[in-house]
């Protein structure tokens, strides 16, 4: 019965083309002053493919495997079912996957959240608190705090077995995960992956992965990361961009065993429909927010490097990660200046209420590679190196070799020279796990 109504409810979807085009502002006007950018927007506009469904959307391949189960969800503002055009009502054009579920009677016990929260608004690297939504009343368990990784107790009973919790009774029955990933190693939502798929193994719950693109995809590039300088910015031996959805980047883990132990997870993924990963694919919803945008999607794996520097990759900007600047660059060559202000997803910016030197990368073309001449340009030009990398660049390169072949001056050619075997070797490893040509 429940199924039946929920069949007569619930609109097969067709991915709906959302693109953002708009002028953007630029930082400066003639006299050289500067000029607001806590209202600029920025032209993003990109065709998608139609034919493109995501996995939220084929409601008919998993709603059968949730019926009369208890369910957990990791999800945030991105996990949505898209509504064709001629049905949206109000302008709407999606439903938050949540939401449709609860309203449809399907028994969604959890929501777990990444970082950014399950709503998405939070500043990276805030920690998250658990909570009830209010709109849906269904409990928040953070995955974003002291806790990265499910606890057992969140996933069933086990007071009454302490001896031995295989037999514990189920809090959830099956987990579902459904987050917009941006096809880079050091955003946090595939080391969340990593951590549910270890607790689901743990705790003998499947696991269903709805998938969607990769914006990154096009393209693989960077260091691979040692494992000495593994954190929950890398937790894997992959390069920056390693060109995988999030369900391939998951078979990946199973199969290599990477989980504690060499366990694996239960795992199903409902594949994207008439995806390839050369297809240009905007997102209609931002999946963090300082990404707001097609050109800081594009921009975050090269200029996120500058988050282990001295210098604002465009925190508390509305220009995230499409401008780059600090005080300490030097004025006379770089023109483009701005102020960081706090705002949403950013409270505390780098230099905040400080003029920083820099660049203006809004309308640069689409990259297909990672880009470290800007990276080397800043080291080359700001007044104090010995003060321009800081710890977290380690982490964020997988390797303290980056920044040591950056000191010695080498070139991006030079130093893309050294990464060629490494991803040679993944290159291979990663066409087993593909799903996607």
């Amino acid at each position: 019965m429940r199924f039946n109504i929920f069949k007569n409810t619930v609109l097969l979807f067709v991915l709906v083309m959302i693109s953002c085009a708009s002028k953007g502002k630029s930082s400066t006007n003639e006299k050289g002053e500067i000029l607001d950018h806590t209202s600029a927007n920025i032209s993003t506009s990109v065709q998608n493919d139609s034919t493109i469904v995501v996995g939220a959307n084929q409601t008919d391949v998993y709603l059968p495997l949730l019926i009369g189960k208890r369910i957990g969800i990791v999800a945030n503002q991105s996990s949505v079912v898209f509504i064709d055009e001629k049905l949206k009502t109000k302008n709407r054009s999606y439903t938050h996957l949540v939401d449709s579920l609860v309203s449809l009677k399907i028994d969604v016990n959890n929501v777990f959240a990444p970082e950014h929260g399950f709503r998405g608004k939070a500043d990276a690297g805030e920690r998250i608190k658990d909570g009830v939504d209010t709109k849906t009343g269904v409990p928040i368990i953070s995955l974003y705090s002291a806790n990265k990784k499910p606890k057992l107790q969140q996933l069933k009973e086990t007071e009454k077995y302490e001896s031995d919790i295989s037999k514990g009774v189920s809090k959830i029955d099956i987990m579902l995960f459904d987050l917009q990933d941006v096809g880079v190693r050091f955003y946090t939502y595939i080391s969340t992956l990593h951590y549910v798929m270890e607790a689901c193994a743990e705790a003998n719950i499947p696991l269903i992965i709805l998938d969607r693109p990769n914006p990154n995809g096009h393209y693989i590039d960077g260091p691979i990361l040692e494992m000495e300088h593994k954190s929950f910015v890398g937790m894997h031996p992959i390069p920056v961009a390693h060109g995988m959805t999030i369900g391939e980047y998951a078979q990946m883990i199973n199969g290599e065993k990477w989980l504690a132990n060499g366990i694996q997870c239960d795992l199903k993924v409902i594949p994207i429909k008439n995806y390839n990963h050369n297809l240009r694919y905007s997102l209609p919803i931002k999946p963090s927010p300082n990404l707001p945008n097609d050109k800081a999607i594009n921009l975050y794996p090269s200029l996120c490097f500058f988050e282990g520097t001295n210098v604002s990759a465009g925190r508390g900007t509305e220009m995230q990660f499409q401008i780059f600047g600090s005080p300490f660059l030097n004025k006379d060559s770089f023109g483009f200046k701005f102020k960081p202000q706090p705002n949403e997803g950013s409270k505390y910016p780098k230099h905040q209420n400080k003029i920083c030197f820099g660049k203006d990368l809004t309308k640069v073309d689409t990259i297909n590679a990672l880009n470290l001449k800007w990276l080397i340009e800043s080291y080359n030009t700001t007044k104090n190196k010995s003060e321009f990398f800081n710890a977290f660049f380690t982490k964020l390169a997988g390797s303290k070799i980056l920044q040591q072949q950056i000191e010695a001056g080498l070139s991006e050619e030079a130093i893309k020279v050294t990464w060629k075997d490494g991803l040679e070797r993944f290159k291979k490893t990663r066409k087993i796990y593909l799903i996607y040509p």
